[in-house]
This record gives C-alpha cells, sequence and structure tokens, in this order.
C-alpha cells in the first residue's frame, strides 16, 4: 500500500497526475472549492439528471476536458461523519477497481473540518476494495490492484493530520487483511498448527516474541478444560502466546485473548449439517488477535501488549468428551460439560486463568462465542460484556473510533444462576433465555483477579451469503482500545 497526502493549490484538483480522480461532496451543492472544468462537469450531471446531492449517488465522468486524470467518479455524502464517508468510499472504490486504476486521487469537499479518522476511513475502505482471497482458490479473478492512494489536501496543517490518519488506517487495513485471510482458510488447511505457524511467521516479521505449547506442555500446565475440547479431534492443540513490548517492562500489560476453534463441528452434540463450513470462522475471535498484534506491531505505540490464542478443533469421536463429562479446569474449578458445542467458553476459561500470571492492566477475550448474541444483536455491533464500567466505556469508543461498534449487555449477578450443577462447580451452559450473557457469566467465573471485558462476535466477524467471508472484526476497535491505552 502506497498512502500519501498531497498539498494542491485551489483550483489545482483538474492539474493532478493520477489514473482517476474520485472526488467526494457533503452538502447540498457543488462547493465553491471545486475547480471549474470539475465544477461545471458536475453542474451538468446534475441538470441532465446523472447525479444528485444526496446519500449513495454517485457519477461516472470519462474524459472531462480541461482534467488530467481520465476518469473522475463523482460520490455524495450523506453527512460529514467519518461513517457516512466510508460508506460513500465504498461504494465509490468498488466503481474504480475494475477499471485498470492503479493510482487514485481522492479529494474531499464540502466537509465542516477533516479530521484523521477520514483519511482512516478511506484507508480501511481501500483495504476492502483491494481485497481477494487466493489462498485455496487460484483461479479467483484477479482485478487490477489499486496500488496508489493520493490524498488531496488544502494545507499543510490538513496534509498532517490526514496523514495520520492514513498512518492508522494502514496498520488496521494490514491487522484487518491477516485476518481474514487467516478465517478465510478452510480447516483442513488452518488447523491449529498452521494457525501456531502463521502466528510465528507474522512475530518473525515484526520483530515479536513468541511462544506455543503444544499438547504435552499444554496438560503439563494444568489446562484440563482446554484440553477436553481437543480430545475428539486428530489434529494436536496449541496454546500461542505472542508479546509486543513499546513500554517499559514495569508497565502491566494490555492482553488479547482470542478462541481458536479451526473447525467446530459441536462434537459428540453434534451441529445440524446445514452452513456447518461457515464453522471454519470460528477462529475469527483468534485470528482478530493474530491481526490486531499485527497491526500494533506497525504503529509501534508505546504500549505493552500479550496476544493469546487457544486453539484446538472440536471433532466427535470414540475419545470426544461427552455429555455429562467433569473436566477441571486450570483455576481448579469444576465443570460439568452438559453441551459440547458450548467448547469456546471451555477453552477460554483455562486462557483467562493462565493470563494472571502477567498481571494485566485489562483482559479482553474476544471469541465467536453464541449464537443467541446474533439474536440479541445482528451482524452490526459485536457483544461486549464487563462489569468494569471504564473498560466498558473504552472499548465501546474504541468500537465508535474506528467504525467496528459493539453493544454493551448486562452481566447481572442473577443470570448466574442458571450455571449451578449438582456434580460440579458449574455446568458450561445455562437455559436458552440470555444465552450470550449465560456464557460471559461462565468467563466471569475465571476473572476474578482480572480487570476483564468479553466481545461476542459471533454475528460481526463473517458474512453468510453471496458475500460469504471474514470481515477481520474487531481488529479496527481493538487496535484503537490499545492505542487508547498508549495515549494514556
Amino acid at each position: 500500500m502506497d498512502f500519501r497526502t498531497h498539498v494542491i493549490a485551489p483550483g489545482a484538483t483538474s492539474r493532478f497526475a493520477a489514473d482517476a480522480l474520485l472526488i467526494v461532496l457533503a452538502g447540498d451543492a457543488v462547493p465553491a472549492t471545486l475547480d471549474e472544468p470539475l465544477a461545471a462537469a458536475v453542474k451538468e450531471a446534475v441538470a441532465q439528471g446523472d447525479f444528485a446531492h444526496k446519500a449513495g449517488k454517485q457519477v461516472y465522468l470519462r474524459q472531462v476536458a480541461g482534467v488530467k486524470a481520465a476518469r473522475v467518479l463523482v460520490a455524495a455524502v450523506a453527512n460529514g461523519s467519518a461513517k457516512a464517508l466510508k460508506s460513500a468510499l465504498v461504494s465509490g472504490l468498488n466503481t474504480l477497481k475494475g477499471l485498470g486504476v492503479k493510482h487514485l486521487a481522492v479529494q474531499l469537499l464540502g466537509f465542516d473540518t477533516l479530521q484523521s479518522a477520514h483519511a482512516e476511513a478511506l484507508a480501511t475502505a481501500w483495504g476492502d476494495a483491494v481485497y481477494v482471497y487466493r489462498t485455496t482458490k487460484p483461479s479467483a479473478t484477479t482485478v487490477p490492484k489499486l496500488e496508489k492512494l493520493s490524498l488531496l489536501a488544502a494545507s499543510k496543517a490538513e496534509a498532517t493530520e490526514l496523514g495520520a490518519g492514513l498512518v492508522r488506517g494502514a496498520g488496521i487495513v494490514e491487522g484487518v487483511t491477516l485476518a481474514r485471510e487467516l478465517a478465510n482458510r478452510p480447516g483442513n488447511h488452518c488447523t491449529p498448527s498452521l494457525l501456531a505457524n502463521e502466528a510465528r511467521k507474522m512475530a518473525k516479521a515484526n520483530d515479536l516474541r513468541i511462544e506455543v505449547l503444544d499438547h504435552k506442555a499444554i496438560e503439563k500446565a494444568g489446562m484440563g478444560s482446554f484440553l477436553s475440547v481437543a480430545k475428539g479431534s486428530d489434529e494436536p492443540p496449541r496454546f500461542i502466546v505472542m508479546h509486543y513490548q513499546g513500554a517499559a517492562k514495569s508497565v502491566a500489560p494490555v492482553v488479547l485473548v482470542g478462541k481458536g476453534i479451526t473447525f467446530d463441528s459441536g462434537g459428540i452434540s453434534l451441529k445440524p449439517g446445514a452452513e456447518m463450513d461457515e464453522m471454519k470462522f470460528d477462529m475469527g475471535g483468534a485470528a482478530s488477535v493474530i491481526g490486531t498484534m499485527r497491526a500494533v506491531a506497525q504503529l509501534k505505540p508505546k504500549v505493552n501488549l500479550i496476544g493469546v490464542v487457544a486453539a484446538a478443533e472440536n471433532m466427535p469421536s470414540g475419545r470426544a468428551v461427552k455429555p455429562g463429562d467433569v473436566v477441571t479446569s486450570l483455576s481448579g474449578q469444576t465443570i460439568e460439560i452438559l453441551n459440547t458445542d458450548a467448547e469456546g467458553r471451555l477453552i477460554l476459561c483455562d486462557a483467562l486463568t493462565y493470563v494472571e500470571r502477567f498481571k494485566p492492566a485489562a483482559v479482553v477475550d474476544i471469541a465467536t462465542l453464541t449464537g443467541a448474541c446474533i439474536i440479541a444483536l445482528g451482524n452490526v455491533r459485536s457483544g461486549l460484556f464487563s462489569a468494569d464500567d471504564g473498560l466498558a466505556a473504552e472499548l465501546q469508543a474504541a468500537g465508535e473510533a474506528a467504525l467496528d461498534t459493539c453493544w454493551r449487555m448486562p452481566v447481572d449477578d442473577d443470570y448466574d444462576e442458571g450455571l449451578k450443577s449438582n456434580f460440579a462447580d458449574m455446568a458450561n451452559i445455562a437455559g436458552r433465555a440470555g444465552g450470550a450473557i449465560t456464557a460471559a457469566m461462565f468467563l466471569k467465573r475465571f476473572t476474578a483477579k482480572l480487570r476483564w471485558a468479553h466481545l461476542d462476535i459471533a454475528g460481526t466477524a463473517w458474512k453468510s451469503g453471496a458475500a460469504k467471508g471474514a470481515t477481520g472484526r474487531p481488529v479496527g476497535l481493538l487496535t484503537h482500545y490499545v492505542l487508547s491505552q498508549a495515549a494514556k
């Protein structure tokens, strides 16, 4: 990616050399600052009914007289927010990416004030536009790749502000792209071992310290709950710990914990066959942790960050854990497994206990944990669960800033009642009602020593249907959160 800002004088846009020019207009009229050749072309398009100053409207203009760029796309934006801008940018970039455009110039006009958030929205929209999954599909349609982006600014101060957003956005794009790539791989490719190897490659390329625990080391550590999930598979589990040190060693780290079920059949509590292929995405939390480590390593904030991934397959076999079995977690608490398809919490609880040794400032676990969260929030916002008001507010603010939003859900003690068991310290499921909440309440039992939050990304980690594929969420949210901790 080649992202740059350029300061141009008034009236110079038409003379800027690029393969294409994308102009995004806010407001209900052509801004006075738009070059006359371009302004005249836009006014003509409006007069002919080809364009209107309304959200979602755009017009493609070819070989505009007096304009150096051969292609011009004008898009209207609903308002001056970064969210509205990103929507317009996504539409515009999707139009241009198949037209042989390698160098694109972008100008944002009619906005009250341009901020770094606007430039970040452009960078992340760009990342979405150019990503194509090819790892197991070499025949994937190859489109001319957008290689260079020039964001036009009206002053040095504006260029500096927008440049900061492009830098931040570029880091997030790298993290999101890695997360998408890992999650999109099928289960027979992205095994726990491969996930560990990809984490090693990322760590080596970005000067991060990494350790990977194999089955024997996991067993020696006492993670009985985690290992119970892996018992039914021939693929060995892996426990991955990545370290980024951007502050003094004495500074308590932020810890991210990702669920890495590389394929979830449900185990003995077998899932229905329909759409089971999408259970390759059940390591979306792990992918987002690895992606966030990649983004943070590029952005180099003054903060200490540890990324932890518990990776396993959940499969049925003669060795698999059965409904009614009781296992002992790393914390020493026993768990009656009433449903083997509620396995994510069984690996996360041991990971949460494990990270106590790092004496973290805060711990956030990320998991495609419950279908109930999709029922509650759909595919728009991730579910946020935390008893810590301050931590919850910071994560919500990070999500809003990243356009990667979440919504806080309750963790009242009353929800804990359903997890009681006659045969163990707790059951791994409660009743159907409030399933996303009771899953969080299960995890909460292992966080007494932690400042903790849980993100349920079951509805946001991937898309189904014709657009099936991983989204890379919530890498943006997590990266903004980590950056906010450095700002402290």
